[in-house]
């Protein structure tokens, strides 16, 4: 009887991606395994920041661009082909093999996706830092701001996360965090352009950094932490250590709106042990100064159990005015469709 001839191996191809946001030719263990082991190493860029590191370890790597055809002809006869992806991820080539493996007509090698290298948490914020890096320097209206002229954007934002977070809608709470976010890199950047005392976003995260973990001793040192209370008497111990501050009112900011000025002052008297009584006074200013120091001592936060109480009255007031046509123009008030409203300055707001 004549021996039958095994059908020959149509071989191997792996596609390598790796992350432009992970240093170069730190690659993983399995990664390094098949380019050592490949038949040939393809890449088709030339000055893919992976190469000098692949070949300084040995590997040999060839700059071309086979059709899928070509890729699957170099297969042939069991050999293994390291394909180098470029950052768009080699989508001719994938729909081209896809598009042959469909025929049905070719013997088609394995096909294997090996990441040569994940993103590590917050990565992304790294090509946050390099978006707003170049919209400083190519944005018309970008490449003009000053701290001074995005203050007020800072406090909106804020606002309007808050306003997510109460509203409870997640999505609505991603992007908002996305806008304070950018209003920190952005602010960043304009600081490296200081003459005087120049810092950049990096000097911000190592500042924040260093600051999180001296006031968690309980964490990254040999204070122990059991419950909350613990926790903030660490935090407040070494806050004062670090501020050396001549009064507990120092660095409550005045400029917050009233009701959380009044709720933040009343909580520092209080955690100070301190026995002040209120100013007495005629007026609703008195009033809702006693209002926000019982709402403060009860744990209710009278900013946000007034919105609360604010949305239900402007719930009320659309149930009231919903058979009626509703007249918007009045001279101005409260900022709409006055003669003093403001540039349309906010729609060149980034984000």
């Amino acid at each position: 009887m004549n021996a039958i001839s095994p059908e020959p191996s149509p071989g191997r191809i792996v596609l390598l991606t790796t992350s432009h946001r992970v240093a170069p030719g730190l690659l993983s263990w399995p990664a390094w395994q098949a380019l050592r082991t490949a038949d040939a190493v393809l890449c088709a860029d030339g000055a893919h920041p992976q190469l000098p590191y692949l070949r300084e370890a040995g590997t040999a790597v060839t700059e071309a661009s086979p059709t899928a055809q070509e890729l699957v002809d170099a297969c042939a006869g069991g050999r293994t082909v390291v394909v180098v992806a470029t950052g768009e991820g080699e989508p001719a080539l994938t729909d081209g093999l896809a598009r042959l493996a469909g025929s049905g007509r070719v013997a088609m090698p394995e096909l294997e996706l090996l990441p040569a290298s994940y993103d590590l948490p917050g990565a992304r914020l790294l090509d946050l830092v390099q978006v707003m890096d170049r919209i400083r320097a190519e944005c018309p209206w970008s490449s003009r701001q000053t701290h001074e002229g995005l203050a007020k954007y800072g406090i909106e934002e804020a606002y309007e996360l808050v306003e997510a977070i109460e509203a409870g809608d997640r999505d609505e709470l991603r992007e908002e965090l996305g806008d304070v976010l950018l209003q920190v890199v952005f602010h960043a950047r304009i600081a490296e352009e200081d003459p005087n005392a120049p810092f950049s976003v990096d000097d911000v995260a190592g500042g924040i950094v260093a600051k999180l973990i001296h006031r968690h001793p309980h964490v990254f040192g040999d204070e122990r932490a059991e419950t909350p209370e613990d926790v903030k008497e660490h935090w407040l111990r070494t806050k004062a250590e670090e501020k050396q501050r001549t009064s507990v009112t120092d660095g409550v900011p005045l400029g917050q709106p009233g009701l959380a000025l009044a709720a933040k002052l009343a909580s520092r008297t209080r955690t100070a042990g301190l026995d002040v009584p209120l100013p007495r006074g005629e007026g609703i200013g008195y009033e809702l100064l006693a209002l926000a120091v019982r709402a403060e001592a009860e744990g209710t936060d009278p900013e946000a159990a007034l919105r609360a109480a604010a949305r239900a009255y402007r719930d009320a007031i659309r149930a009231a005015e919903a058979p009626h046509p509703v007249d918007t123009g009045e001279d101005g008030e409260d900022g709409e469709g006055g003669e003093g409203v403001e540039d349309d300055e906010d729609t060149e707001k980034e984000g």
